[in-house]
């Protein structure tokens, strides 16, 4: 498949395809990002922090992200907050560096927040070389879709399903859940979220794995195959649990999205634009 170009959202922080996630947009280069991709309705891409790489001084993304479609958008003074859920899995084969570096770069020391206030974007923009090659600020890349089409097999599914009742009910015994109604609660969800589709992986990484490094490795799988083996290490560990991961387990209905319950005419009329 052909490279794509996908603006990137560097963070501390990993999406898997299906998983419903949110933001509060207040930095000027993810500001200028957001308008982009509202203005062409295309998708960014979600991606981990690399701290050991730099590109024109701001910290760079790691191998693999997640491509993220906005379903949500609200404005509120300089505010934007977005809700998004993962696609598509990809791969990054080039990083474009934006066109300015972060405001602690000599270069930059004149335009330096004062009491916590952003300079506002078109300042910022006027510092842009005359010979900079493009005028944005933030970072992008050239990324290929991996192929996530293969389909589960029965027995895949019978691991996989075994796996989450196993983590689900370790977290009905630490919220003290009476049993029937546990029971019925594993059942359904477990039928809801895992089915021949080789993202129901993803889906139980987005109900149970909270440690992003945890869920970076699963992302970064090559197959469903090594997927699955990889979300049972993970799974099987006593870190994985705890009783803050309990509590946000059981909002499934917020986090999960298999499918996207949008169609294109439905998203575009929750993108709501309110300015004050």
């Amino acid at each position: 498949m052909a490279a794509e170009n996908l603006p990137l959202f560097v963070l501390p922080m990993v999406l898997v395809p299906g998983e419903i996630q949110s933001l509060r947009i207040f930095e000027p280069r993810y500001r200028q990002m957001l308008d982009d991709c509202l203005l062409d309705d295309k998708p960014f891409g979600m991606i981990m922090t690399d701290p050991l790489t730099f590109h024109n001084g701001w910290n760079g993304p790691r191998t693999f992200g997640c491509e993220a479609e906005i379903i949500s958008h609200e404005t509120k003074g300089s505010n934007h907050f977005i809700e998004f859920v993962g696609r598509r899995r990809f791969r990054v084969d080039r990083v474009i560096d934006p066109a300015l570096p972060p405001f602690e770069d000599e270069s930059m020391a004149d335009l330096i927040p004062e009491m916590g206030i952003l300079p506002d974007l078109e300042t910022i923009m006027q510092r842009i070389p005359d010979d900079s090659e493009h005028s944005k600020l933030y970072l992008s890349a050239d990324v290929s879709y991996l192929d996530d089409e293969h389909e589960l097999t029965p027995f895949q599914q019978t691991e996989l399903k075994a796996t989450l009742n196993g983590i689900l009910s370790k977290i009905g015994g630490i919220l003290q859940i009476e049993k029937d109604a546990l029971d019925d609660w594993i059942e359904d969800r477990t039928e809801m979220v895992i089915d021949e589709s080789s993202s129901s992986m993803f889906a139980v990484a987005a109900l149970t794995i909270s440690d992003p490094e945890y869920k970076y490795q699963l992302l970064s799988c090559p197959d469903p195959e090594r997927g699955i083996f990889t979300a049972y290490k993970i799974l099987s560990r006593n870190g994985c649990l705890n009783s803050k991961m309990a509590s946000v387990t059981f909002k499934t209905q917020k986090q999960v999205a298999r499918p996207c319950p949008f169609t294109v005419k439905q998203k575009k009329s929750r993108l709501t634009r309110s300015k004050k």
